[in-house]
């Protein structure tokens, strides 16, 4: 049986009586991509798994894991995939895919156990789930991409949409990843709030002694996170979400809630951030 570890929710007025440390205890994911070890998170944001594989030579099957409940995680949720390593496989319900650094596979209700084998690093994001949707790899040439930015703002940048509503269909699962262009290096700004969903961020293809500041909290009583390279954070409904690096970077999105329509979003005017 896979452990998971257990991050409990909390309400804004908690959350900004924090300080750095207990901020990092609540919402900062490290620790990921150990090598030859599964390692998930379970928050109670949305009941939101997020976590990693790295096979290491030897492969790696996800099945029961502590706290959902089930005999198998995918008994009733469902399963979303990104390879950000070298190329690999993952097996499921009877069909083996192989995939390259950049793909993503959504697993459906009800596949059963995962191995996972080969070079990949593989990040995993899973939403419980109320019906099968159909399995499917999609290679990023088969998602959805919007160019956004602009160098004079410094967030020229290429939103790839892979678990979308204009992609591929799932039970509330929202997943995709944007990329920066050299010399930009803000997202999400202006920033936003969605009280209808929560998030969860992978910042990814850092350098390492590169970081990123993660702005959260209430727009009128902001916090950061300063996030290393392969670490996610936890971004509850009631924070904003946003950063900048001190270079380019990628991170991962990934979304669960009531609305699964990407451009559900309450902007915060810049004059309102404290």
């Amino acid at each position: 049986m896979t452990p998971v570890a257990i991050r409990h929710a909390i309400d804004p007025a908690t959350g900004k009586t924090l300080d750095t440390q207990a901020l990092r205890d609540h919402f900062h994911v490290g620790g990921l991509f150990q090598p030859g070890q599964i390692k998930l998170v379970y928050s109670h944001y949305d009941r939101m798994i997020l976590g990693s594989v790295v096979p290491d030579g030897a492969p790696l099957t996800l099945d029961k894991v502590e706290n959902t409940g089930t005999e198998s995680l995918l008994e009733r949720r469902e399963l979303g995939v990104l390879n950000i390593g070298g190329a690999g496989t993952v097996s499921a319900a009877g069909q083996t895919h192989a995939m390259e650094a950049g793909d993503v596979l959504y697993l459906g209700m009800g596949s059963g156990a995962v191995e996972f084998a080969g070079e990949g690093r593989f990040y995993l994001v899973s939403t419980p789930a109320h019906r099968v949707c159909p399995t499917r790899l999609i290679k990023p040439s088969e998602a959805k991409r919007l160019e956004l930015g602009s160098k004079d703002t410094a967030n020229e940048r290429v939103i790839i949409q892979f678990l979308h509503p204009d992609v591929q269909e799932t039970c509330q699962l929202t997943m995709g990843y944007t990329q920066f262009l050299p010399g930009s290096v803000w997202n999400t700004m202006p920033c936003h709030l969605h009280d209808r969903r929560m998030e969860a961020y992978l910042y990814f293809d850092l350098d390492a002694d590169a970081r990123v500041f993660h702005f959260m909290g209430r727009p009128e009583e902001t916090r950061h996170l300063v996030m290393a390279n392969e670490e996610a954070v936890i971004s509850p409904p009631w924070s904003i979400h946003s950063g900048a690096g001190t270079g380019s970077y990628t991170f991962c999105w990934a979304m669960a809630g009531d609305n699964a329509d990407f451009t559900d979003m309450d902007m915060v005017a810049m004059e309102d951030l404290r």
